[in-house]
């Protein structure tokens, strides 16, 4: 499954049981992050308990695209649901450093690592 905004990043949603793995590609600055952030809470209708967002693809990130994921975040937490970003380049791990919110959001080398 694909998302229906062209201009959005996510290029692909799968799951694996009740975890859903986001795939995204490309940068996520102001231009894009309103179209992410709302292909990514579409995916909560189906009440996944995990989101993987593989993020491999991602070379560059601002701050709006962190808000976006930020949202989605608090969104899964009040339903008991967990979230994981995949293959974070240095760029945006640095935006994630900069923000303090590399303690907030679980980082994982592989999707393997993120359990699915």
């Amino acid at each position: 499954m694909t998302e229906d905004s062209p201009d959005s990043p996510v290029r692909g949603v799968r799951w694996s049981g009740s975890t859903v793995i986001v795939e995204v590609a490309g940068d996520i600055d102001l231009s894009v992050s309103s179209a992410f952030q709302q292909s990514l809470l579409k995916v909560l209708d189906r009440k996944p308990k995990k989101v993987v967002v593989n993020m491999v693809d991602v070379p560059y990130m601002d701050s709006s695209g962190v808000a976006s994921l930020v949202k989605l975040l608090a969104r899964l937490r009040k339903s008991g649901g967990t979230m994981c970003l995949v293959g974070v380049s240095d760029r945006v791990r640095n935006v994630l450093e900069i923000t303090r919110l590399d303690s907030v959001f679980e980082v994982c080398a592989t999707e393997e690592e993120a359990g699915v």
